[in-house]
């Protein structure tokens, strides 16, 4: 499976970016896609995923209405919207697949949308104030 993340960038605070996450080597199309990221100095957190109990959709408290996801099944690509941008929203933000391995032993677990180990290789946001 691969994941490829891209439209990272810099941006000025309350600006918006969208994120996009291209997935290939998937069978079938039932496969969730989570979104996480890493600041400078930090440990890696969840920002958006579906959850286990009825596939609603989880936002970390930091993120809720100011990001929004979408997808193109056609394309299999997930998108992160995210808007109102402010500094510490600087990362770099990964996609990831629940359910499935990359075979490179990265893990991470969500109490609230299950196990995530397949990953792509991020793209950096950085927003300026």
């Amino acid at each position: 499976v691969q994941l490829v993340e891209s439209g990272g960038g810099l941006v000025q605070a309350g600006g918006s970016l969208r994120l996009s996450c291209s997935a290939s080597g998937f069978t079938g199309d039932d496969y969730q896609i989570g979104w996480f990221r890493r600041a400078p100095g930090k440990e890696r957190e969840a920002v958006s995923c579906f959850t286990t109990t009825d596939r609603s959709i989880w936002f970390r408290d930091s993120v809720k209405g100011r990001i929004i996801i979408s997808s193109d099944k056609a394309k299999n690509t997930v998108f992160l919207q995210m808007n109102s941008l402010k500094p510490e929203d600087t990362a770099i933000y990964y996609c990831a697949a629940k359910g499935v391995s990359d075979g490179r032993g990265d893990y991470y677990y969500s109490p609230f949308c299950g196990s995530f180990g397949s990953w792509g290789q991020g793209t950096q946001v950085t927003v300026s104030s």
